[in-house]
């Protein structure tokens, strides 16, 4: 009896005869696009000019270059938060679990996936030491080519903790053995 329930619900949904409009309302409404005329207003444009005193997100906020990695939209050079040993661990977990799969273990470009890859293969990370810290952020957060954008799996802590091991992985590239490279935002 319980199965048939939910197979006469099913059944008599069927039978509605709903409007695909009714499903789809919020993609049909109507709106302005960006510099579009507007009757409603007395200039006939519908962008407004912001309001006197307002200020933009990022001043509130904040840092820009923490939370976006660019600064008057050019990347940050250093990496804006603390880097110690726990920031370290954690982009060094992060880094394998997110990372790893395509950069390979030592930020190379040698793995597994990198081999399988016949469209790009992934860069290697400690041939690119020369950019700037927001480049790294970026890339984590909008996706570089055919990379995607790892913002929902990495929160901004976390990805600035990746870029921080990235760091310490390209000064380790060229250390002797026995030494610690200290990533060269804090030297």
């Amino acid at each position: 009896m319980r199965r048939l329930i939910p197979a006469l619900g099913l059944l008599a949904l069927t039978g509605c005869d709903v409007p695909s409009e009714f499903f789809q309302r919020m993609e049909n409404q109507a709106k302005y696009e960006y510099y579009e005329s507007s009757e409603f207003w007395a200039d006939g444009r519908a962008m407004r000019t912001p309001p006197e005193g307002t200020i933009p997100r990022e001043k509130a906020v904040g840092n820009p270059g923490l939370s976006t990695g660019r600064v008057n939209g050019q990347p940050v050079a250093a990496i804006p938060v603390q880097v110690d040993k726990a920031l370290l661990q954690m982009g060094q977990k992060k880094y394998s679990i997110v990372c790893a799969q395509c950069h390979g273990v030592l930020g190379d470009g040698n793995s597994i996936v990198a081999e399988n890859m016949g469209l790009r293969l992934p860069p290697s990370l400690l041939e690119l030491s020369n950019r700037p810290a927001g480049h790294f952020f970026n890339a984590i957060t909008e996706g570089y080519g055919v990379m995607p954008s790892f913002s929902g799996e990495l929160n901004t802590q976390e990805r600035w903790a990746v870029v921080a091991y990235v760091r310490a992985l390209q000064a380790a590239r060229g250390a002797a053995a026995g030494t610690q490279p200290v990533p060269q935002e804090n030297r």
